[in-house]
């Protein structure tokens, strides 16, 4: 449905050109390819494996954790049912190990409660990260295109609403260029973890 509301969308914008007897000046963009190679793509994928690496050090030391509740318990539990000792003395440990058993049952549930809003943050922040990479390279698209005179301009990463394109007139290499312009880190290496990003952007 998406893509074919992008179809109508297109041919409605060829046609209005067409009607205004404008001197039309088409061009493509792969936005896929714009969006690994921008430098700034690289950069906010280091920030987010930064937080998925301080995310899995904190929920290993919360395991660890809870292991170790979880020891004592069985420990202070086994304590109780032995019958070398008296019977007060029984008691005591049963006390503890009820103690113990509520601890253990609230370090799960903060551990479990902790990685769903973990996790839920770190979509969230991911999400944020490729809007606003996907507008500051759509205002580059837009400012190149202009420099060039073009009057329409298509995502060829869509292949379902462009079906062939020639690559003549392709401007993805020139707003790379520009976009990575000054990039204080190596651009050719290639992009690690992805980010959420659709290529069906317009």
């Amino acid at each position: 449905m998406k893509n074919f509301r992008s179809v109508i969308v297109l041919l409605a914008l060829v046609a209005f050109t067409a009607a205004a007897g404008a001197q039309s000046k088409y061009a493509t963009v792969d936005m896929k390819k714009l969006f690994n190679g921008y430098y700034k793509t690289s950069l906010a994928q280091s920030l987010l494996e930064k937080s998925r690496s301080d995310l899995r050090k904190d929920l290993k030391e919360m395991s660890e954790n809870l292991e170790k509740a979880k020891a004592d318990y069985n420990k202070l539990l086994d304590q109780a049912n032995d019958p070398a000792i008296s019977a007060e003395e029984r008691d005591k440990r049963k006390l503890a190990a009820t103690d113990k058993a509520t601890e253990v049952n609230k370090s799960k549930a903060a551990l479990e409660q902790y990685q769903r809003q973990a996790e839920t943050s770190l979509g969230d922040k991911s999400q944020r990260m490729s809007a606003n990479l996907v507008t500051e390279i759509q205002k580059t698209v837009s400012d190149v295109a202009k420099t060039g005179g073009y009057t329409l301009v298509l995502n060829a990463a869509n292949i379902e609403v462009v079906v062939f394109h020639d690559s003549s007139i392709d401007i993805t290499e020139s707003v790379l260029k520009q976009l990575n312009a000054g990039a204080p880190i190596d651009v050719t290496k290639p992009a690690g973890l992805p980010l959420n990003v659709s290529t069906n952007v317009p």
